[in-house]
């Protein structure tokens, strides 16, 4: 779940006429990772994390070479809910602090189309890192009209197994999968 949507999308931006290697960096306004989750079969129960830090490395003319890394604080979940929070944090879930962080690291790069690619990398959540693949696409690529600067947008999704994190709590009556959507935005580093 994290925001790997960024190689993916860099790592198809030659079309963008980008130098080779570049780094990016996102745009914690404007970069959110939703997820969602079935609850007992009634409902669909949605999430999202913010406000995260990570960076790209682009090699234009090798894309596959490009990497991207992301990491945010467990506690920057919204739920829309006080008590959920709390539970999530709790030792049923994260049992986390405000030093617990999610990363991921991106080990594959594999083009897919002309705006499309899959990221393989490593998750690390709740103490546990277990590989996931990220389908991500290239939205936009070029000069951002207000930052007068290079910009770049992707979005990604995934699923993912809260059992493999150690969070399989309430399982199979509140979901295992879940599903996980990122939309995220760069700006080139000066």
């Amino acid at each position: 779940m994290k925001t790997f949507a960024l190689a993916a999308a860099l790592s198809v931006a030659a079309t963008a006429g980008l130098a080779a290697p570049e780094k990016y960096v996102l745009d914690p306004s404007h970069s959110q990772i939703v997820f969602s989750y079935e609850h007992l079969g009634f409902s669909t129960t949605y999430g999202m994390f913010s406000g995260f830090d990570g960076e790209i490395i682009f090699d234009q003319e090798e894309p596959e070479a490009s990497s991207v890394t992301v990491s945010f604080p467990v506690t920057s979940m919204l739920t829309g809910w006080e008590q959920r929070f709390d539970h999530f944090m709790s030792g049923d879930f994260f049992g986390a602090d405000a030093n617990d962080t999610v990363t991921f690291t991106s080990t594959d790069i594999e083009l897919t189309g002309d705006t499309t690619a899959e990221i393989t990398g490593d998750l690390t959540m709740n103490g546990v890192t277990q590989p996931v693949v990220l389908d991500a696409v290239l939205n936009q690529a070029g000069v951002h009209p207000q930052a007068n600067a290079p910009w770049a947008g992707f979005s990604a999704t995934a699923t993912v197994l809260r059992s493999d994190y150690d969070m399989g709590m309430f399982v199979p009556y509140v979901s295992d999968e879940v599903q996980v959507n990122i939309s995220i935005e760069a700006q080139k580093a000066e």
